[in-house]
């Protein structure tokens, strides 16, 4: 085969420089992008990152009392008000939202470890293996999460270990992280119970390839659309289980803020104070339908039906 200008061309030049990902890809974003709740949830959620990112820069101490100016109203200096410790309202939300995030990125980090291997091997393997993964996943999925949640938190208070101290974030996110796997198992093992026996697969294995290749480098990333959509929502889950363990007093202690436990320390004050309870139930609020609209615009961007139906996005 010549070139245009009838010189012959080495088998390097024919093969494709772009990487095959590439389309799937720019088929995945031009999908996302056409869900207005995602896009929107997308920019709301980067500005509560940003301003959590930033919290530093405020001028205020979240942890500082000044009594002459507690339970201010909304100013031109207190954007959101003080507290009832005279602290500023607007910095302990950006700070406590620092905590939230964090436990949820610990959340979903432990669940994709444990989750995703679980799944993989029973799927794959199937058999005795599959069984007795899946009824560990059973177990753990039959157990009152809310319930076990509030003891091990409670017990895990009284261990001061290096790293898992009475108020510390890798705790807390410790603690849900241990309940929060079963969902992505449950997933990974369905994907790769439709994916093992497939003709690539198949080819793949009769070539003499390994478990361990076939798994990572073929299924898994077959799998990766569910996947991100599931750790996507399971972020949003994470904020609401630490807020609501930090509203009962379970999770991260005063005087460290955190989106609950700023919401537990407004109860004795919402109908004189509103504005200590309204803000932080705001930002949990944003922030959960933001996460929950990516979600939903991620699921419609890799759902492989809406790629067969629209023939001129396949590549």
């Amino acid at each position: 085969m010549d070139d245009i200008t009838g010189l012959p061309l080495e088998e390097d030049d024919l093969s494709v420089k772009e990487s095959p990902f590439s389309g799937v890809t720019r088929g995945t974003w031009r999908r996302f992008r056409k869900h207005p709740g995602a896009i929107i949830g997308s920019g709301i959620f980067l500005i509560l990152v940003l301003l959590v990112v930033l919290a530093p820069l405020s001028p205020y101490d979240p942890e500082a009392s000044d009594m002459s100016i507690r339970n201010q109203a909304l100013s031109f200096s207190h954007i959101m008000g003080t507290d009832s410790l005279g602290r500023d309202l607007f910095t302990r939300i950006l700070f406590g939202g620092r905590i939230s995030l964090t436990v949820g990125l610990i959340v979903v980090s432990i669940s994709l470890l444990v989750g995703v291997p679980v799944g993989a091997l029973a799927g794959y393997y199937g058999g005795w293996l599959d069984a007795l993964l899946m009824r560990i996943t059973d177990t753990f999925l039959s157990l009152p999460s809310f319930l076990v949640l509030i003891f091990l938190s409670a017990m895990l208070r009284e261990v001061e270990l290096p790293l898992f101290q009475r108020n510390s974030v890798l705790t807390i996110g410790l603690v849900i992280g241990i309940l929060s796997w079963m969902t992505f198992a449950r997933l990974v093992r369905a994907s790769f119970l439709t994916l093992r026996d497939i003709d690539f697969v198949s080819a793949i294995r009769a070539l003499g390839g390994s478990d361990f290749r076939i798994i990572i480098k073929h299924i898994l990333p077959n799998s990766i659309g569910p996947i991100i959509v599931e750790a996507t929502l399971e972020l949003g889950y994470a904020i609401i289980e630490e807020s609501g363990l930090s509203f009962l007093g379970f999770g991260i202690q005063p005087p460290t803020p955190s989106w609950g436990n700023l919401l537990s320390n407004a109860q004795a004050h919402f109908t004189t104070y509103p504005w200590l309870a309204i803000f932080p139930g705001l930002m949990i609020f944003l922030s959960i339908i933001s996460v929950n609209y990516i979600g939903d615009g991620l699921r419609d961007a890799f759902d492989p039906y809406k790629v067969l139906n629209k023939v001129g996005e396949v590549t």
